[in-house]
């Protein structure tokens, strides 16, 4: 598994951009905690990172969006979810509904017609922009385990599934707020 510096993803992002299009699964910094991600429209990917987390195949995915007109492109716009949107970037996760669903692979959130969505307030989400589409974002580590905040506590099992991380030393965050912009609940992981 390669380690990357945030230098290096500038550096190299037209190579990272080249395999994130190809399916790699990599481990990435946030606002909050790593993230573990993979191109939003690829199904194999998706695929893999739900068999290293252990997760049920129904779970949905949250996304990174590369910008909100994406999410204006993609989702419905409430009166609610308007004013969530003004709030970010930041530590939230705004379930909104998902009105285009070619805009992600049908194993990225099956069985429900919303999408979470983080546009979190860190440079990385600066590279997701570059990217021009969104990405898988969870929580590095397996279901119902301990989240990742260094290197030291990688799951070992985890960095299996993994092509590369970009690290940026520990993190003391907590995961994002997930909030239903349309029930207005605010749900604490």
């Amino acid at each position: 598994m390669e380690v990357l510096t945030t230098t290096e993803v500038h550096l190299r992002f037209d190579e990272l951009t080249h395999r994130i299009n190809n399916g790699a699964i990599f481990i990435y910094p946030t606002d909050t905690i790593y993230g573990v991600g993979c191109k939003a429209t690829d199904t194999k990917a998706i695929q893999k990172i739900r068999e290293m987390k252990g997760q049920r195949p129904t779970a949905p995915f949250s996304i990174i969006v590369p910008s909100l007109k994406w999410v204006q492109a993609n989702c419905l716009i409430t009166k609610k979810a308007e004013l969530w949107l003004q709030k970010l970037p930041g530590p939230y996760t705004l379930i909104i509904q998902l009105n285009n669903k070619k805009a992600l692979a049908s194993n990225a959130a099956p069985l429900v017609e919303t999408i979470g969505i983080r546009y979190p307030d860190h440079w990385f989400a600066q590279v997701v922009k570059k990217l021009g589409f969104p990405i898988i974002t969870t929580s590095a580590n397996k279901t119902g385990e301990p989240f990742m905040t260094s290197l030291e506590n990688l799951d070992p099992d985890v960095e299996l599934f993994v092509d590369f991380v970009i690290y940026e030393g520990p993190k003391e965050g907590r995961p994002s707020k997930i909030i239903d912009v349309e029930k207005e609940e605010v749900k604490e992981r």
